[in-house]
C-alpha cells in the first residue's frame, strides 16, 4: 500500500478521528463534515455556500 507524506506547514486540517469511525454516519456526510472543519471559524456555513463551494447541488448538500 502507498504512504502519502504531507509537509504540514500550512493548508492542513487536524481533526478527530471519532465523527470518521462513526457507523451512523455515511461516507457523504463524513466528507461533508469535514470539507466543514477545515474552512475558517468565520466562514458562512449557510446551505448556499456550501453548494457554491461544492460540485453537489442544493438538494443533495441538504440531504446529507
Amino acid at each position: 500500500m502507498a504512504v502519502f507524506k504531507v509537509e504540514k506547514i500550512k493548508n492542513y486540517t487536524i481533526m478527530s478521528n471519532h465523527h470518521l469511525q462513526n457507523k451512523n454516519l455515511s461516507l457523504k456526510a463524513k466528507g461533508l463534515l469535514s470539507f466543514m472543519l477545515s474552512l475558517p471559524e468565520n466562514w458562512d456555513y449557510s446551505l448556499a455556500g456550501l453548494v457554491k463551494n461544492s460540485k453537489e447541488s442544493k438538494t443533495s448538500i441538504r440531504n446529507t
